[in-house]
């Protein structure tokens, strides 16, 4: 026993030890949590742009692709992430007068998700098209939820977006 101006100094390691250990696991956790957004993000702009040049160069006309089918394209581009793709997915397709022209934003009322304004038109020869792709990720850490939801339902939406103008066939 050790006394001084200290006092008694047993257990003190243990209890500093436990009132860091659940901030520094939660960090832990919210330090995954967020490169895994990061690597679905990376991910999905990835498979937006692949698919999209489908459209752009005239394949997707030649087969008259349909609204599921692009969808299908698109999840078989996620890699791993492809298994809920269906599920958490919404794509947007549709031919803007001019670049930088205003488009409806599903996400505008903050509450939910509106699926009605989404639509699948990819024009014809000539034609300016903007893709966009929202991809619903679940997150667990609590905060993060917080921070990257522009809905009320916790989970972050990741949208990624091209525009283009359809080459000739």
């Amino acid at each position: 026993m050790v006394k001084g101006r200290g006092g008694r100094r047993e257990g003190a390691a243990a209890v500093e030890f436990a009132m860091v250990i659940l901030p520094f696991t939660f960090m832990i956790f919210a330090l995954l949590e967020l490169g895994l957004v990061f690597v679905v993000d990376s991910v999905l702009g990835n498979a937006a742009i692949e698919s999209g040049r489908l459209i752009r160069t005239g394949q997707a006309d030649a087969a008259d692709m349909t609204a599921e089918e692009f969808r299908d394209d698109v999840c078989g581009r996620m890699s791993v992430f492809a298994t809920q793709c269906d599920e958490r997915i919404s794509i947007d397709v549709r031919v803007i007068p001019a670049f930088g022209s205003p488009v409806p934003d599903p996400m505008s009322n903050g509450t939910s998700f509106d699926e009605s304004q989404m639509d699948f038109n990819y024009g014809t020869f000539g034609s300016l098209v903007l893709v966009r792709v929202w991809y619903r990720q679940p997150l667990v850490t609590t905060f993060l939820g917080q921070g990257l939801s522009r809905l009320s339902d916790g989970n972050a939406r990741l949208m990624s977006a091209t525009a283009f103008r359809n080459e000739p066939a």
